[in-house]
């Protein structure tokens, strides 16, 4: 079992759905409680792969490493490391809360069960990767899954938001296509190999592609499909719609780890991989990373939709981890991982709290409610709690991370930086406005008898208060974990700019 744990984390979901598929479909309890076993079973591995990893080597640790089209040189190649494990062990989590987020799902729960845990599968297996074409399969695999439970369980415009998510993301995967294979065609032998593509980056950017400097194309083509997944301004209005009209627990999932593919992309490959073309590209990366974080916040500030706008806040927040990333310095590039794991703890809590009030209200319209924390005082302190968190208070995680994203953005982008933080302000203005007119005030008659938070609804949250604010308190253990491999991928690129001349 121990040489296979990458295996077993990436492929439980897959056996819990295969069984759920022998399940009658009026047997509802027991298609549920198969979903959410696979997610506890997968959980529960990834906790012995923290117990395993060793925090002291930055490497690539627990590789499984096996040929698998000899023909071709392209092979089943699994690891983590410090980048890699903060998603390994996320992934999990927010997919068995999710599960229970879904228990209400109102018809074809068979299918929509068995997706899930599809998706489950496709997004792990991003995470382990260390094959481009292997990574690729994981990609697309989640493509397919989101489509139909976006098309089919969604509101009244699913089907429209599930086209343009599916036509956004098969555009950006078409042009990372093109560009892993520039890679695998770079070198000789050909080669899908993270590591071997890795230890070739002088040579990959000495050459040319299309009359150009085959680095920067190559950088250019990888960087619209993983631009689609954050999603970097301007492709990114796939991402209101798709979370408006998205069951609750698929907007989790979507904001909680579907976000992170992208940068974690960026990360993985481009960043190692393509040196030259990263540091080409830093200042353009931190002025988009600006614009997400200021029209992000803008956007929020705008919306009547309670769910519209934490989608947009969503967009705000992964501005943070660009701007972080793009400085390739050690304290940018441990803010924009550890925001990474905090938005999706953070986020996911907001989402769902979104789907509490609308299975009680039956709509989201922000100006709608009034003074309803007079009848329902628990639901208004959870909701208090990680609208806090959204905003970046001290104590709580995403403040830490927010916080190192600019102490390691500011030496190298000042001013960018400096407008950055104007996005600290339009957090709390769109969080604490919303607040207001949700909770405080006269109580609307319309909810004189609404109904407090439930036991479920709380089991689903509590897990994530307490993540948000131990992070927020002590986050060190999380830094441990990310701080060798990231500091390992700065110097990497550094060294490769110094080469380079930049």
């Amino acid at each position: 079992m121990g040489a296979h744990l990458l295996t077993l984390v990436t492929f439980i979901p897959v056996l819990g759905g295969i069984i759920i598929a022998f399940i009658p479909r009026e047997k509802l309890d027991a298609i549920r409680w198969t979903a959410v076993a696979a997610t506890a079973l997968q959980l529960l591995v990834s906790f012995v792969i923290l117990g395993s990893y060793d925090r002291m080597n930055p490497d690539i640790q627990m590789v499984e490493h096996y040929s698998w089209i000899p023909a071709f040189n392209i092979e089943y190649f699994m690891g983590i490391d410090g980048l890699s494990l903060p998603m390994v062990l996320l992934t999990p989590f927010i997919s068995f809360l999710a599960i229970f987020s879904s228990w209400k799902i109102p018809k074809a729960q068979k299918g929509y069960f068995s997706l899930f845990l599809l998706l489950d599968t496709g997004m792990m297996g991003v995470f382990v990767s260390l094959d481009f074409f292997l990574f690729y399969i994981f990609w697309e695999v989640m493509l397919l899954p989101m489509y139909f439970l976006i098309g089919m369980w969604g509101g009244p415009k699913k089907e429209y938001a599930a086209i343009k998510f599916f036509l956004y993301t098969l555009f950006g995967s078409v042009l990372m296509l093109l560009g892993m294979l520039a890679l695998y065609f770079s070198l000789e032998p050909h080669t899908f190999n993270m590591i071997i593509l890795r230890d070739a980056a002088p040579e990959i950017g000495q050459k040319l592609l299309l009359g150009m400097n085959a680095a920067k194309v190559i950088f250019m083509l990888l960087f619209v499909g993983f631009a689609i997944k954050v999603p970097i301004f301007p492709f990114h209005t796939w991402l209101p719609l798709a979370h408006v009209e998205a069951p609750t627990a698929i907007s989790v999932i979507l904001a909680g780890i579907l976000l992170k593919m992208g940068t974690y992309g960026f990360l993985r490959i481009s960043w190692p991989v393509l040196p030259s073309a990263t540091l080409w590209f830093a200042l353009p990366m931190a002025i988009l990373g600006l614009i997400n974080i200021i029209y992000g916040a803008m956007a929020a500030l705008a919306q009547k939709d309670l769910k519209k706008m934490v989608a947009y806040s969503s967009i705000n927040h992964m501005g943070y981890v660009l701007l972080g990333m793009s400085a390739m310095t050690a304290a940018g590039m441990n803010g924009a991982v550890f925001q990474m794991f905090n938005h999706g703890t953070i986020t996911a809590m907001l989402f769902m709290l979104v789907g509490v009030v609308y299975d009680r209200a039956h709509h989201r319209d922000i100006d709608g409610f009034g003074g309803i924390a007079a009848k329902v005082p628990i639901y208004a302190g959870v909701v208090a709690l990680a609208w806090f968190a959204g905003l970046g208070l001290p104590g709580l995680s995403g403040f830490i991370s927010e916080a190192l994203c600019f102490i390691g953005a500011f030496p190298v982008f000042t001013w960018i930086t400096i407008f950055a933080t104007l996005g600290i302000v339009l957090n709390a203005a769109y969080f604490l406005w919303s607040y207001q007119r949700i909770f405080f005030g006269p109580l609307n008659p319309k909810y004189e008898n609404l109904e407090e938070i439930n036991k479920r609804e709380l089991w689903t949250l509590i897990p994530l208060a307490v993540v948000v604010i131990f992070l927020g308190i002590y986050p060190a253990p999380m830094l441990d974990l990310m701080s060798g491999t990231l500091n390992q991928l700065v110097d990497i690129v550094k060294t490769a700019g110094m080469m380079a001349g930049f």
